[in-house]
């Protein structure tokens, strides 16, 4: 059942008000390929705009506070956590695992999946000008904890090493 439609199937907003308080926590990633050069440049610190992974992680949390001014039916959160980690992935590529937590009635899933595309977007537009051919791939949830569902852990997608 979906369960942000009522019984007439219009968008509703889901009322949490009679689920318990319970730590709950998310973790999401996001890949931005890219050319080699353009990785590099990042990494060795040389893009005229300054530190890409520092602006990218700033902006994954910020977008993670604001995910319910974003999408439409999600909940404001009082997040008592929010870690944005980037990484070279191989020569071509960049990593972003984001994770937010709270203790709360709903879950932070969209939190983290905001998170997580607003600091691939970031790098996109940092780098956009030397790179417009960039790729922004895989954004998913990999784990979720807490409520009422439990503990979900992604599967490796078919053909992942």
């Amino acid at each position: 059942m979906l369960t942000h439609l009522d019984s007439q199937g219009r968008a509703n907003m889901v009322d949490v008000t009679d689920k318990n308080v319970t730590f709950r926590e998310a973790v999401a990633q996001a890949f931005v390929r890219m050319r080699p050069e353009t990785l590099q440049m990042i990494v060795s610190g040389g893009h005229p705009k300054g530190d890409v992974f520092a602006v990218a992680r700033i902006a994954g949390i910020q977008a993670a506070k604001k995910t319910s001014d974003l999408i439409p039916l999600c909940h404001p959160l009082l997040l008592t956590g929010v870690k944005v980690e980037l990484s070279a992935d191989g020569e071509d590529a960049v990593r972003i695992v984001a994770r937010c937590k709270l203790s709360g009635q709903t879950g932070v899933e969209m939190e983290a999946l905001t998170a997580a595309s607003v600091a691939a977007l970031t790098i996109y537009d940092m780098c956009k000008a030397v790179d417009r051919g960039m790729i922004i791939e895989n954004v998913r949830l990999l784990e979720k904890l807490g409520g009422k569902s439990g503990h979900f852990i992604a599967e490796e997608p078919a053909g992942a090493q």
